[in-house]
């Protein structure tokens, strides 16, 4: 299953509401995100799905060629990653009970086709074998702090497969504390990368999120009895929580199995600098700027004539109607702009 959700403020101007990050062409390759993860999972699953909210429907369906109708799971709107997923399982087990779910969401960058497929397939088996919860997880490249991270006990061996028991999440440590754990050898990047048969997802929902399971029992009921108002009032009542929070981080059977190949969740616009080519002194470029006596900035132009004199770490990014320009040290603020775009009504920019 493929989550594909949310909108990616950190990547504002590009990234907005009609044009949310999964929807974008970030990779390199000419085509949407949502588009590489759909194919991606064609590749270790026997069906795919896409879960997503409902004002993206027809967007995503634009997207993804061959994607079919019984083929995407709809929330009303976008309720928290526990609700999302919750819904999916239950969804999904109402047509297949005994079915393995496994979710890799749609705004990440992979790259390595056979690694990742080796990791699904090692998380898939796990999974069944242990009736456990499993993650996977990507043993750090670097000390970033705007990634989650995964404690990770010794491994074991389960059939022919290692994984490793779960301690605890960190959720975006400060720079000393990430590059402690990195050099600590303990710690993987969360890919949020999820996997378990669909009626242990369930049980464990149901223990530990017991609020948003039987708030998603009521609202799929009332969905069934053709009632869509009241099932949209229901969703809409649930407490949002990422999944994280709310049921992996509580479960005493979470397992986690490496991966090896290479990922990136483009979530600022220094990761997305990071993926461009640079020249001798540090600068990446997007479109046709002009940059003279510059280092290490990252300017993308959609059309105009961009020149950028004498700066430094510099983060430019032009739309037709929007120019963002900040130190590079700031990209995780991003999405402060669009709070303050909504707050002062500007809401034709998000």
């Amino acid at each position: 299953m493929v989550p594909a959700g949310g909108a990616g403020s950190r990547l504002w101007p590009r990234s907005r509401r009609a044009a949310p990050k999964h929807t974008l062409a970030l990779s390199g390759s000419g085509r949407a995100l949502v588009a590489e993860a759909y194919e991606r999972m064609s590749s270790i699953a026997d069906e795919v799905f896409i879960l997503t909210e409902r004002s993206q429907v027809d967007l995503i369906r634009g997207l993804v060629p061959g994607l079919r109708e019984d083929r995407m799971i709809v929330e009303p709107s976008a309720r928290g990653t526990t609700n999302a997923l919750g819904l999916a399982a239950l969804v999904l087990r109402e047509r297949e009970p005994d079915a393995v779910m496994i979710t890799a969401a749609a705004d990440h960058i992979i790259r390595g086709r056979p690694a990742f497929v080796r990791a699904a397939r090692a998380a898939l088996a796990v999974a069944e074998a242990r009736e456990s919860l499993v993650t996977i997880g990507l043993r750090p490249s670097r000390a970033a702090t705007g990634f989650g991270y995964i404690e990770a006990g010794p491994r074991i061996r389960i059939g022919r497969h290692w994984a490793h028991p779960v301690r605890r999440f960190v959720e975006k440590p400060s720079a000393v504390l990430a590059q402690s754990m990195v050099e600590g050898g303990l710690h993987f990047w969360n890919l949020s990368m999820f996997c378990a048969r669909l009626d242990v997802f369930c049980a464990e929902l149901e223990g530990h999120a017991r609020r948003h399971f039987s708030g998603l029992r009521r609202m799929l009921a009332a969905r069934s009895r053709g009632d869509e108002e009241a099932a949209d009032a229901i969703y809409r009542r649930l407490p949002t929580t990422a999944i994280d929070y709310t049921v992996m981080e509580q479960s005493r059977r979470l397992l986690m199995v490496e991966a090896g190949f290479e990922w990136m969740d483009v979530g600022s616009w220094s990761d997305f600098a990071g993926l461009a080519k640079s020249d001798r002194n540090g600068n990446a470029t997007e479109g046709d700027p002009l940059l003279i006596d510059s280092e290490g900035s990252f300017v993308a132009s959609s059309g105009r004539l961009i020149v950028a004199l004498g700066v430094r770490d510099l983060i430019v990014v032009e739309t037709d109607d929007a120019i963002l320009i900040l130190p590079k040290s700031r990209a995780q603020d991003v999405k402060r702009v669009s709070e303050l775009l909504r707050a002062r009504g500007l809401t034709e920019y998000l």
